[in-house]
């Protein structure tokens, strides 16, 4: 009989406590899982590390599943599971598979009847969206933007377009060291009546928020943000 693919949440910082951000369930969960498939065996490690009732994690075999992983490498890490053992994903931060790999595997394990079971954990995009007062009956993530500044500044306006067209709230992320160029071109793009948010630090104690029109983030200092993860939110016509 197939076991259990558990899409186990990480926290999105170092410094939260686990108790504070996780429900119990993921403890229960992490106390008996066979193994794990996440996007660094590092990261996995630390994270695993931060649940004393776990047995030694030496002893847990860590598979890969990163952008580089081929699809024909899936079979190999279903098949413990497919053998009736109990394994997690586990993403870098956050929940599985939102803005990291591991559709596929989920896809492929549904194929072999496999079960997927999802636990609640803290998600970013929600959070952020959730604080940031922005419309949420629609909207839409679009992940990373282009790097080189051009082709950056024609996917914001496409996004503008879409938010006004739709009614659909924006966001994207990027990685920490290129938050603030991500920043001012949002800045120096949008039209001056949008309503931009910056969310960082999520459950962290260093957790932020600014939500305003552009023509206002014109007037003022941009926050520091190279090493706090955010979220970046804009939408047309918000009050």
């Amino acid at each position: 009989m197939a076991g259990t693919l558990l899409l186990i949440p990480n926290l999105l910082d170092e410094e939260s406590a686990p108790a504070d951000v996780l429900p119990q369930a993921v403890f229960r969960a992490i106390s008996c899982l066979d193994g794990v498939i996440a996007e660094d065996a590092k990261c996995a490690r630390a994270f695993l590390a931060r649940f004393s009732e776990r047995k030694p994690f030496s002893e847990l075999p860590i598979a890969i599943l990163n952008e580089h992983t081929p699809e024909r490498e899936l079979e190999a890490l279903l098949a413990p599971i497919a053998a009736g053992g109990m394994w997690g994903l586990i993403s870098d931060a956050g929940v599985p598979v939102i803005a990291d790999p591991g559709y596929a595997l989920i896809a492929r394990a549904h194929e072999q009847g496999i079960t997927v079971q999802p636990l609640v954990g803290p998600c970013s995009l929600v959070l952020a969206l959730m604080m940031s007062g922005l419309p949420a009956q629609r909207f839409r993530f679009c992940g990373y933007l282009p790097r080189k500044p051009e082709e950056r500044k024609r996917e914001i306006t496409l996004m503008e377009e879409d938010a006004r067209r739709h009614g659909a709230t924006q966001l994207c992320i990027e990685a920490p060291y290129r938050n603030e160029a991500l920043l001012q071109d949002l800045v120096a793009t949008l039209r001056p009546e949008t309503k931009l948010a910056v969310c960082w630090g999520i459950t962290s104690p260093k957790q932020g928020v600014r939500v305003q029109q552009v023509k206002q983030w014109r007037k003022e200092p941009l926050p520091t943000l190279k090493q706090l993860p955010a979220v970046f939110l804009f939408s047309v016509g918000a009050r």
